[in-house]
């Protein structure tokens, strides 16, 4: 009685899309054209990816850092190494850069060396004075400027590690953009229109090679590299699958349909973004090539439906009716589990992932309903097909590939087991060597050029990732206390004995350089005041800092003077050893501040985003199982056999085994692109499974349950589309791998391969197993037929 009624649904269906034509049409180019109109509400994304929930505890301690101080990742570098810089028209060409940059609205402050300023006593007034450490007036001596060059590299400890390196003779800016217009467009006019001009006319002038990094500047250049991939994705995707459709139907109107429905469906794939609202980010931004792929397999079955039936009776209306009827259902399932492989990711608690599941989904599905509606509809307007457009179905290669895996299957059912057993192990074997690997520059693309000035930073300075250290002194003023800034300058000194961080920032750093200028400059007193120098110095240095321009540490203090922050950076270093780091950390902050006086707190973008990767990767696991059972749910009320369920589930693991053993083999770590892996692969692979279950079925009720025929009549029917599928998505997903980003170039490379063990696992083990499962049956069969 159920199959009557599904059947009888989608004749229905047929029908009411085969009566309603034009109206359908109509409908379908409005919503394209709305989906169009929300292009308008797209734009690049101006922030990283936060891969926590907002109620996780480092998101928890990172906004309230935020709260206390400010956005910061405000701050671009800009550095040489150049021992050419100390001439004349050199440095009158760095005081213009550094002028301009200045004068720009999106700039609070600039610390550079043209305008550096030196801590002097006043004895008069008995206070500490800034005053210009370069007298501009004698700018054009070059003798005075090498001077100067001694004077720094020698006399101010203060800058050492923050604005140059002593050992090398690197130097550097910081510039700090304003925090409010940091995470807006506005930073992308700033650094292409302004900033990168600026730094371009400077080396044209003096030949001296800038380094330039720090995350607004590597933001927004990658958000740049990432907007310029998309159109090489949706382009480079289209013409393959297109090429590859062609190759296998050699039929133009075919190859012509297909395309039009493939760039309808990135047009709504787009506009759903536009709509909802999300930005485009590294993730979102291959939604639409994924449209191309997973969607040209549905033209694939719809078409090489079609053309079977009207090779068998030469019909029209009855093929586009039973193309609806017949694949619409089983078609339906394969794309409501690709949905649900994607669909998983939004359980995870991230928004990046909950925003590319959920558009992933909806547009997997839409572009279903887009070929459903569109290959028969279009189809009704146009011809029957020629013999040369049928001429691919009864293709030598695929007559002979299907009849290889029919022997197989029929005869060496042991070697296919042996042969998975193998594969299985060995694959295990590699998923024990699989790392997570949490790291913001991790994303980013090689072959930039801002990823040479990152090495150029870890190598001078010890990297350019943030990372913060907050003290709650619990007490208003409580910073300023002896007590604390001792207690902060020896976490300063073990921060300083990390090979992986950078020198650390922090008022310690202020109340040093006070001591030093209070004596008259003499760098060997670059240390913390005694008891006895406290009072002395602390009076002079109560009016050093009144005006907030000048004040170059008022951002390490807030204004009620309980909390304080200690500033470092990291190089860019894998999610274990940033755990080592932390722990190192945690251990001296435990070790040196009582928990009842104090609430230290290490956070920073960089570390949110390594924990983000691990909290990921943790739960992969549960997002994946829940993929599978969903499937498993929807296949079992499909087919109402565990027997099918099982071997369909069975089949289609053993891919993502393999996957998962050569990222470990390779070396390829878990990170949020190459995460997404597991759940795309699983959710399509299954695919072919779901086709060749529902055709068993079918054939399994017209051969009066006879197994046998009805496994290799499946086979037969399904292996053209399961073989066709699987090399356009094999070739299409391929395409990915010609993106600059590593975690793109991965997430291709590994859905390809896994696609790859996923055909071989439906054209082969699939079939065997159902034998096997319904080896009784078979026995039987054979029994019968010796008995005739």
């Amino acid at each position: 009685m159920k199959n009557t009624v599904q059947v009888g649904f989608w004749e229905k269906l047929a029908r009411i899309i085969l009566k309603n034509r034009i109206t359908i049409l109509v409908i379908l180019s409005a919503l394209t054209i709305f989906f169009g109109y929300q292009w308008k509400n797209l734009s690049m994304t101006y922030t990283e990816a936060n891969l926590l929930p907002k109620n996780h505890i480092a998101n928890k301690d990172y906004q309230k850092f935020l709260d206390k101080f400010g956005e910061e990742g405000n701050l671009i570098v800009i550095g040489f190494k150049d021992p050419k810089f100390f001439t004349p028209k050199n440095y009158a060409a760095w005081t213009e850069l550094m002028n301009g940059l200045k004068k720009a609205k999106e700039v609070d402050l600039v610390i550079s060396l043209n305008d550096l300023k030196k801590l002097e006593k006043d004895t008069v007034n008995q206070k500490f004075v800034l005053a210009p450490f370069i007298d501009e007036s004698k700018a054009l001596d070059a003798n005075y400027l090498k001077s100067v060059q001694y004077d720094l590299f020698h006399n101010l400890p203060f800058y050492e590690g923050l604005l140059f390196n002593k050992e090398s003779g690197s130097v550097r800016s910081a510039i700090y953009m304003n925090k409010a217009l940091v995470n807006t467009a506005e930073r992308k006019t700033f650094i292409l229109k302004d900033l990168v001009p600026k730094i371009d006319k400077f080396e044209k002038t003096t030949g001296i090679d800038l380094k330039v990094s720090g995350m607004p500047y590597i933001r927004t250049i990658n958000a740049d590299n990432m907007k310029g991939e998309i159109g090489l994705f949706i382009g480079a995707s289209l013409l393959t699958v297109s090429l590859i459709f062609f190759f296998f139907f050699r039929s133009f109107r075919a190859t012509f349909i297909s395309i039009c429905i493939l760039i309808v469906g990135v047009t709504w794939s787009f506009g759903t973004l536009g709509l909802f609202g999300y930005k485009i980010t590294i993730l979102t931004a291959i939604i639409p090539p994924l449209i191309i792929v997973i969607g040209i397999t549905n033209c694939i079955f719809l078409i090489n439906k079609y053309q079977q039936e009207i090779k068998l009776h030469n019909n029209q209306a009855k093929a586009l009716q039973r193309v609806i009827s017949k694949i619409g259902s089983s078609t339906l399932m394969t794309n409501l589990t690709a949905a649900i492989g994607f669909a998983t990711l939004m359980i995870t608690g991230n928004e990046l992932l909950f925003e590319f599941g959920l558009v992933t989904s909806i547009n997997v599905l839409s572009v279903y309903t887009l070929t459903l509606f569109i290959v028969p509809i279009i189809y009704s307007f146009m011809p029957l097909p020629k013999a040369k457009h049928l001429y691919h179905l009864d293709k030598t290669y695929i007559s002979t590939l299907l009849n290889t895996v029919a022997t197989v299957v029929k005869g060496k059912k042991t070697i296919v087991y042996i042969i998975y057993a193998v594969l299985f192990v060995v694959s295990l074997n590699g998923v024990r060597q699989m790392k997570v690997s949490g790291s913001l520059i991790g994303e980013m693309p090689k072959t930039a050029s801002f990823f040479k000035d990152i090495l150029f930073y870890e190598k001078e300075f010890n990297g350019v990732m943030p990372l913060e250290i907050m003290i709650d002194t619990k007490k208003k003023k409580g910073v300023m206390k002896p007590s604390t800034i001792r207690k902060m300058d020896e976490l300063q000194n073990t921060i300083s004995e990390i090979p992986e961080l950078a020198k650390p920032v922090s008022v310690v750093n202020l109340v040093k350089y006070a001591k030093q200028a209070f004596y008259n400059g003499n760098p060997e007193y670059y240390q913390l005041p005694t008891s006895q120098e406290q009072t002395f110095i602390l009076g002079y240095a109560k009016n050093a800092t009144k005006n907030s321009k000048e004040n170059l540490m008022k951002a390490y203090v807030d204004s009620t003077g309980q909390y304080a922050r200690i500033t470092t950076f990291m190089k860019d270093i894998g999610t274990d050893e940033m755990a080592k780091v932390e722990g190192k950390l945690r251990e001296k902050i435990d070790e040196i501040f009582p928990k009842d006086r104090y609430e230290v707190t290490i956070t920073g973008k960089a570390l949110v985003f390594q924990k983000g990767t691990t909290y990921l990767a943790h739960n992969l696991i549960e997002s994946l199982l829940f993929a599978i059972l969903t499937i498993a749910i929807l296949m079992l009320y499909l087919f109402r056999s565990f027997k099918m369920v099982a071997a369909s589930l069975i089949t289609n693991i053993l891919p993502l085994c393999i996957t998962s053993g050569l990222m470990g083999y390779f070396g390829i770590p878990l990170k949020p692109s190459t995460i997404l892996v597991f759940s795309i692969a699983f959710g399509i692979s299954v695919d072919n499974a779901i086709q060749f279950m529902a055709k068993y079925k079918h054939d399994l009720i017209q051969n009066k349950g006879k197994v046998k025929k009805s496994v290799f009549s499946a086979l037969r029917e399904t292996g053209v589309s399961t073989f066709y599928t699987s090399v356009v998505l094999i070739l299409g997903f391929a395409t990915f791998t010609l993106s600059s980003f590593s975690g793109t170039i991965a997430l291709g490379g590994l859905i390809s391969c896994t696609l790859v063990f996923a055909m071989f696992a439906n054209l082969v083990v699939l079939p065997s197993l159902v034998l096997t499962f319904e080896k009784k049956k078979t026995r039987k069969e054979e029994l019968e037929s010796l008995e005739k």
